[in-house]
């Protein structure tokens, strides 16, 4: 669903709108996809968070984030940030460019009621420490931001949701695998081309024009 949030930033929501209300642990999930500066410039001042864990996997340029904590951050294309609002945080997240693509990822990730009082943390992730492996020989790719997944380890301290991210680059037909704890919610997010998601019982394709819609 198309929205707007922040002062004015044009977004594609997907967890978090009325035919995806939430998916439990996960509470929200927006993509900002532009090239336009009016689209994304006056970003997202100083604003609230208690209570859960918001992530942030950048693709294509910069945003800086500041917090009344005093932390300040650059998250980068190829980046990502894992921030623990715990007991509550005001802080900002910025765009640093006034022209070129912006293109990334936030998802809100609920914390389990023993946790929602921890102290507040950042996890600020430079490009070069996401775990990172080719899948083939015609260049698909596979990056993991936490969790285990192909061998890989993510960088992302152990949380109490016990999470695995990734983000997967397939440029041919080659299955990519990946167990799943019994118990575990589950979503695959296509933002472009396609993919045939399941096993041979059940194989559902996704598009990416599908997937956003």
């Amino acid at each position: 669903m198309a929205t707007v949030d922040g002062a004015g930033v044009s977004l594609k929501r997907i967890i978090g709108q009325p035919q995806l209300r939430h998916l439990d642990p996960f509470v929200l999930l927006d993509q900002i996809h532009s090239d336009d500066p009016s689209a994304y410039a006056r970003g997202f001042p100083d604003h609230p968070h208690r209570g859960f864990e918001t992530v942030t996997v950048m693709l294509d340029g910069r945003m800086r984030h500041k917090d009344s904590r005093g932390n300040r951050g650059l998250i980068t294309g190829g980046g990502a940030q894992w921030m623990t609002a715990g007991r509550g945080i005001v802080h900002s997240e910025m765009p640093e460019q006034d022209q070129g693509l912006l293109h990334g990822f936030q998802l809100w990730v609920n914390l389990p009621a023993r946790e929602k009082w921890c102290p507040q943390m950042y996890q600020d992730l430079g490009p070069e420490r996401i775990a990172e492996a080719s899948l083939s020989s015609s260049g698909s790719r596979v990056r993991v931001i936490a969790g285990h997944a192909n061998g890989l380890g993510g960088p992302v301290r152990e949380r109490p949701t016990d999470p695995t991210l990734l983000t997967l680059a397939l440029a041919d037909d080659a299955p990519f695998e990946l167990d799943v704890p019994s118990g575990h919610a589950v979503f695959v997010f296509v933002h472009g081309g396609a993919v045939l998601v399941g096993d041979d019982g059940a194989v559902t394709r996704v598009d990416a024009e599908i997937a956003q819609a």
